[in-house]
């Protein structure tokens, strides 16, 4: 039995790059153009994937006019020479049905082609990749090898970096995390074949993982921000002179418009004092007549001034003769000193 796969894995997975190009041959047994031509393409076609679908696709298009049958191997064959499937046979062969190039899926297929295989279900040609596949049933070296022989073989090509063998290797390789995928999805350990103690440790180095994560995209975060605030320093140094500059000139701009307004201010407040004390008899006086009436009060105050006594003063305040005040102080000490005399004579 032939798969179409990559020669690691012995899969079904031999495709043509160039999907749109059909594989002719330059022999006189073609057929007519015509003529429905009856092709043949097998395969275990586990996890089908694109790279299948690119061979049945070649295959298909190998012909203007082909009608392609695709022979799958049933779970027990397949086990048997090749070993365990991920899917089922009935899903294998559903999965195939769902292909748009496959006109009839052939179930049960033969691990080897024979004659009597091509003559009972009539085919024309067998499609598969040009490079031998070891028949494991010892029947010969290649599974192809009667094909070949009789010229009724179609090759077509396979697709590079896509087989069964290399989807299970990268499930493999990223076993534990797919565990943990399907944990956090309510599979449990038993469902999984997990023991207990796997799972938790499975669980405690997921936890250490996630939080090296958040120190390292945190360590980033703090790592951006340091370098804005470098550039954000770089920038204020480079423009810190003409900053500077800048704030003293309007700081010298501001006290300048200051300084005027309280002088204003000021000077409206003295003129403001100036017209409410020359009012007289509620009529206005203009600033020469109040210039005039200030020298006329001051020459008359300093003429007042000359006749002004100092004793008259003292009376005018006190309401007393300084005269007088000074003998009756004068009275009020001698009769101090006469009792103090006597009061001293009675002692001795």
């Amino acid at each position: 039995m032939a798969e179409v796969a990559d020669p690691k894995d012995t899969s079904h997975t031999n495709t043509n790059t160039n999907t749109t190009t059909t594989t002719r041959s330059n022999s006189n047994s073609d057929p007519d153009e015509n003529r429905l031509v009856r092709v043949y393409a097998d395969g275990i076609y586990d996890l089908f994937h694109f790279g299948h679908a690119r061979s049945l696709e070649q295959a298909k298009l190998s012909f203007p006019n082909t009608y392609l049958l695709v022979g799958v191997c049933n779970d027990a064959t397949t086990h048997k020479f090749k070993g365990k499937t991920v899917m089922t046979e009935s899903e294998r062969y559903e999965s195939l049905r769902h292909c748009k190039w496959v006109d009839e899926v052939i179930p049960d297929a033969p691990w080897v082609v024979n004659e009597e295989f091509l003559d009972k279900h009539n085919i024309d040609y067998v499609a598969h990749d040009s490079l031998p596949y070891a028949d494991a049933s010892g029947a010969g070296k290649d599974v192809y090898e009667f094909v070949k022989a009789v010229g009724r073989f179609k090759e077509t090509k396979r697709t590079e970096g896509i087989s069964t063998s290399d989807i299970i290797m990268r499930i493999v390789k990223d076993y534990n995390q797919y565990v943990l995928r399907n944990l956090d999805r309510g599979y449990t350990r038993k469902e999984l074949g997990v023991s207990f103690v796997k799972e938790k440790r499975l669980r405690v180095n997921m936890r250490l993982k996630k939080l090296q994560e958040k120190v390292k995209e945190h360590q980033e975060k703090v790592g951006e921000k340091i370098q804005t605030v470098a550039m954000h320093r770089n920038e204020w140094v480079e423009n810190a002179d003409r900053w500077v500059a800048g704030f003293l000139e309007m700081f010298e701009e501001g006290c300048h418009k200051m300084g005027t307004a309280i002088r204003d201010r000021i000077q409206e407040r003295l003129r403001g004092q100036q017209s409410a004390g020359l009012l007289e008899n509620g009529k206005a006086v203009t600033d020469d007549d109040a210039e005039e009436y200030y020298d006329d009060e001051d020459e008359e105050y300093y003429d007042e001034e000359e006749y002004y006594d100092d004793e008259e003063y003292y009376e005018e305040v006190y309401g007393k003769d300084p005269n007088n005040e000074k003998e009756g102080n004068d009275k009020g000490k001698s009769e101090k000193e006469k009792d103090e005399k006597e009061n001293t004579d009675k002692e001795k």
